[in-house]
């Protein structure tokens, strides 16, 4: 059987003493394949387990949609079909009593499962993991309060970045509003904004507010924002945060990348914990 690059297949298990009656195809990785208990996540929740093996050959397919997007985040994978009904739906990878489970759910049906889920509830944060700063960063964010070891070294892309051994899990570009504005005219933020992209997480984090673009002598009013704007297109998996100050800048990365850090699950170092 021939499968689509971009396609979302379910089919009947050809297990038939299994209380999975369905298998999904998701397209990444080139292929994940989960038995499930049903065919969308209409009412509740669908438990989901991983399937042994490639997709069979001869499956008695139930449906076969396109993809707008199938898209890892984190401990999930987001999926966008090109239909107008029952179209987005996501992937959870948790664990429960020590256990690995994997859930489907909508929208609706997570709401449904916690009317709360509007408020986010605090979340620790990983602590006791270190911050690689680029030995080029001038005048680096220290991270004072936080229980976090600095290293200098050459980081992939961006001046401060976390890693699980060798692997680059993301990365902050830290700019002033002075750098900011240089970098949009020269054009270099797209060459930078381009190799941030090859990593999982990237982000740019302004020491300053956005304003400010339209408040400089002798531009043109808009051209700067103008060229933001088609960067942010361009490169939209790169989030450009304006924090106003170096102060919230310094705490925005920080929780950036303690959050990557536990979402990625690359806490390699035993002595990482959890802080609130």
């Amino acid at each position: 059987m021939v499968i689509g690059p971009d396609r979302f297949l379910i089919a009947k298990n050809p297990d038939d003493a299994s209380s999975l009656k369905y298998l999904v195809r998701l397209p990444l990785d080139g292929g994940v394949i989960l038995k499930v208990r049903d065919t969308w996540p209409t009412t509740a929740r669908v438990y989901c387990h991983p399937f042994e093996g490639g997709w069979p050959d001869r499956a008695e397919l139930v449906d076969d949609v396109p993809v707008v997007s199938c898209r890892r985040r984190g401990p999930a994978i987001d999926l966008v079909l090109d239909r107008p009904r029952q179209d987005r739906s996501q992937f959870v990878f948790t664990e429960a009593r020590g256990r690995s489970m994997i859930f489907w759910q909508t929208r609706t049906v997570a709401m449904k499962a916690n009317p709360g889920g509007r408020v986010p509830q605090r979340r620790a944060l990983v602590a006791g993991f270190t911050i690689h700063v680029d030995t080029r960063e001038k005048y680096a964010f220290r991270f004072a309060r936080r229980d976090v070891a600095i290293e200098h070294t050459a980081v992939a892309a961006g001046d401060y970045g976390v890693r699980d051994g060798d692997r680059w899990l993301a990365v902050v570009e830290r700019k002033s509003m002075e750098d900011l504005i240089g970098s949009l005219s020269s054009g270099t933020l797209a060459y930078q904004l381009a190799a941030m992209a090859a990593l999982p997480l990237a982000a740019v984090v302004v020491e300053g507010r956005y304003p400010k673009l339209f408040d400089l002598p002798r531009v043109k009013d808009g051209w700067l924002p103008d060229v933001l704007a088609r960067l942010q297109i361009r490169y939209r998996e790169i989030p450009i945060i304006f924090a106003d100050s170096r102060k919230f800048a310094e705490e925005w990365t920080y929780r950036f990348l303690a959050t990557a850090l536990a979402d990625l699950g690359g806490v390699s170092d035993s002595s990482a914990r959890v802080s609130t």
